[in-house]
């Protein structure tokens, strides 16, 4: 069943009805350094600065993985309810941030102002199915969503690619 508001959002995968609660669990360890070692499920992720050791990410650079990860996700699932075909994605990410709000500045948001996003797909599918496509991914994306929520300027284009 569809949206009967909008007939190009795709039917639910689970019953709407009954709650689908998920935990996600991370353990970390920060020895009073800008490095911090993070534990999910059997693997380790570290974020760092530039201004540590720079041996990963910074928070902020993570939360920008998170992104394009999540729309690869969403992009998947969308496209294999809608029988869309594509062979691959690209992407290309970046955030503006001003450093006066992780450092104290009042009144200046410590997170990002703006994100461009570019989503390249590969695909023979008309213009009509990827504007579908593209409506359901950005509506089911749970970290586009987290980042609209906190008023993040988002400019996302999606460019297609023969597949």
């Amino acid at each position: 069943m569809t949206d009967a508001r909008d007939p190009d959002i795709l039917p639910p995968e689970v019953d709407p009805h009954a709650k689908l609660l998920g935990v996600r669990e991370i353990r970390a360890t920060n020895a009073a350094e800008p490095k911090t070692v993070s534990k999910v499920r059997g693997f380790e992720v570290v974020t760092d600065e530039k201004t540590g050791t720079n041996i990963g990410p910074s928070p902020l650079e993570t939360v920008l993985c998170a992104l394009v990860g999540c729309e690869g996700v969403i992009i998947n699932r969308c496209a294999k309810a809608m029988n869309f075909r594509y062979s691959g994605v690209e992407f290309e990410c970046d955030g503006w941030v001003d450093g006066r709000g992780s450092r104290g500045v009042v009144g200046v948001r410590p997170h990002f102002q703006r994100v461009a996003l570019t989503v390249l797909i590969r695909t023979n599918e008309p213009p009509e199915r990827l504007a579908k496509l593209r409506k359901n991914v950005e509506m089911r994306c749970p970290v586009m969503n987290l980042l609209k929520d906190a008023q993040v300027t988002l400019d996302v284009t999606w460019e297609t690619r023969p597949a």
